[in-house]
């Protein structure tokens, strides 16, 4: 009994002398947490009344960053964080189309320096073109038809620094049956019946962790969720915990979460103060009152169960004995997204694999057969306590809430919060001083286009109160620029408007009238930024 005894505490021990090799050494795992169309305040550490525990918990053991920023959109906000690089810069000057194969990514340069690289979910950062068809390209969505590759194989990200790639191609999926889902360059083309796109990703990030963690090398994991991007689609036990959640409408809910955000210190009433929401609908007037709230509980819902899979994550590295050392970085790509009524098309099915008709209009969201999204009011909301929504340049589209958690690497900042500005171009240079690694001069033969961004460690040490003066934005004519304290926004095709953030962080009073001289002197360097990466915006 006590030899069978000593034998199983020794192969413990063994195992767990496996698995802990990498916990000495200097160079931390890497893990990139992307929410896809997450508003800034949907978060509970963030003041929002979702369920989301486990990143909660990485808050009040970790950093959060109230000035952290994006660049308003999908496709841009993720070309920015693989390289280092304004989008425009990286080759993204729009939507659906190829990254840079000189723009390095995160993948590249630390794969090159002896770290495993993996990624599950969404990329996104490749030409994504509908074949000439109509009818075929639904065929196509509805896994119907094949017409090869879903974008040029070599801007699959298995070709751009990923050893592992589980995911999909394309940006906008059916999250019970996607289109363009892959391993690496081979498509996926059954998916089980209980197949849910979230739990996909959290089980294919598991599996990756518990491959990696049985040698000595480190490694960057890049879990880039597909929600609570649209379709409103989630699992029935999820979308029950919010059934009245959201009876009260909009306006109580962006209140709510606004006293949230000012009791738990993330915003002051002085310098946030709450604007009406921007989409100017009132829920007095709404004659939908149940259909909106239940696409409300639904987001919801897609959050929460993105923060369950976050809950596994967290339990794999520590039963590995990765977790004290590896850094977790979380985030989302944009504010809370406006966008509703899209017709059948290009990237959205109009029925299912057993061709069941997609119905836009249902009155209960959720499962495979409805396609709903939240729209401008409830964006607004989510977006608490900002202006505006994804794809625009205020901070409603661009600012996002922001987690960063190490155990061995930040001891005493544990539930702080950091109130230095910070962009997405600043996790490439982060990842690369955590990796002791040096940028490239050439990538594939091709030199190397230049960093934009610098690394958050003096933030996140509390060596430098800011590492940027000067920060720029431009997305299908939507522009901002940020020079200190003083930020000028504007939507496609308007004149400016000028802020001063340090005493109107919710972009509420533009002093544009008032300060010619500072919109001309920002205007100066916003178009000097433009002119060099090939942006040309006409003001109205």
């Amino acid at each position: 009994m006590k030899l069978n005894s000593l034998f199983i505490t020794g192969l413990a021990l063994f195992s767990s002398q496996i698995y802990a090799q990498k916990v000495d050494s200097n160079r931390p795992n890497i893990i990139i947490f992307m929410l896809d169309d997450m508003g800034y305040s949907d978060l509970g550490c963030f003041g929002s009344e979702i369920q989301t525990p486990n990143m909660d918990q990485l808050a009040a053991t970790g950093v959060r960053f109230t000035q952290m920023h994006n660049c308003a959109r999908c496709c841009p906000t993720r070309a920015s964080l693989m390289t280092g690089q304004y989008p425009h810069k990286a080759g993204i000057n729009g939507m659906g189309v190829n990254l840079n194969m000189n723009s390095a990514t995160i993948a590249e340069v630390l794969k090159e320096n002896g770290y495993h690289t993996g990624m599950t979910g969404k990329w996104h950062l490749s030409q994504t073109k509908p074949v000439a068809d109509p009818k075929e390209q639904l065929q196509w969505l509805a896994h119907r038809a094949d017409f090869g590759p879903f974008s040029p194989l070599k801007n699959y990200p298995s070709n751009r620094g990923f050893e592992e790639h589980w995911g999909v191609i394309w940006g906008v999926v059916n999250y019970f049956d996607p289109f363009s889902l892959v391993h690496n360059e081979t498509p996926i083309k059954e998916v089980p019946k209980d197949f849910y796109m979230t739990d996909f990703i959290t089980k294919k990030s598991i599996d990756l962790i518990d491959s990696y963690s049985k040698d000595n090398k480190p490694f960057f994991l890049y879990v880039a969720h597909t929600a609570p991007h649209w379709p409103l689609h989630a699992l029935p036990k999820d979308i029950a915990k919010y059934k009245d959640t959201y009876k009260d409408g909009w306006e109580v809910l962006r209140k709510n979460r606004y006293k949230r955000m000012v009791a738990m210190g993330i915003i002051d009433s002085t310098t946030y103060k709450l604007p009406e929401n921007s989409s100017g609908q009132s829920w007095a007037d709404c004659d939908t009152k149940a259909y909106e709230s239940a696409c409300m509980s639904v987001h919801a819902a897609m959050i929460d169960h993105v923060d369950q899979g976050m809950g596994k994550i967290i339990e794999k590295l520590k039963e590995t004995g990765q977790y004290e050392n590896t850094i977790i970085f979380v985030l989302s790509d944009n504010g809370a997204s406006p966008e509703r009524g899209y017709k059948p098309g290009f990237d959205r099915p109009g029925f299912t694999r057993d061709s069941t008709i997609i119905d836009n209009t249902s009155e209960h969201p959720g499962a495979e057969t409805t396609w709903a999204s939240i729209g401008r009011a409830w964006a607004s909301a989510s977006n608490t306590p900002f202006r505006f929504w994804k794809k625009e340049s205020y901070e409603g589209g661009s600012a996002t809430s922001f987690i960063v958690h190490w155990p061995k690497g930040l001891k005493g900042k544990e539930n702080t919060i950091n109130r230095g500005l910070a962009h997405v171009i600043d996790l490439m240079p982060t990842c690369m001083e955590l990796a002791g690694a040096k940028y490239p001069a050439t990538i594939k033969g091709e030199k190397t286009n230049s960093l934009d961004g610098v690394s958050l460690l003096p933030l996140l040490t509390g060596k430098k109160q800011s590492i940027h003066d000067t920060l720029y934005w431009e997305h299908e004519g939507g522009r901002a620029i940020r020079v200190g304290d003083w930020k000028m926004s504007s939507l496609p095709r308007e004149p400016w408007q000028l802020f001063h953030i340090n005493e109107d962080h919710t972009e509420i009073t533009d002093l544009a009238a008032k300060s010619s001289e500072k919109v001309a002197e920002m205007n100066k360097a916003w178009t000097k930024w433009a002119s060099k990466i090939g942006v040309k915006i006409k003001e109205k």
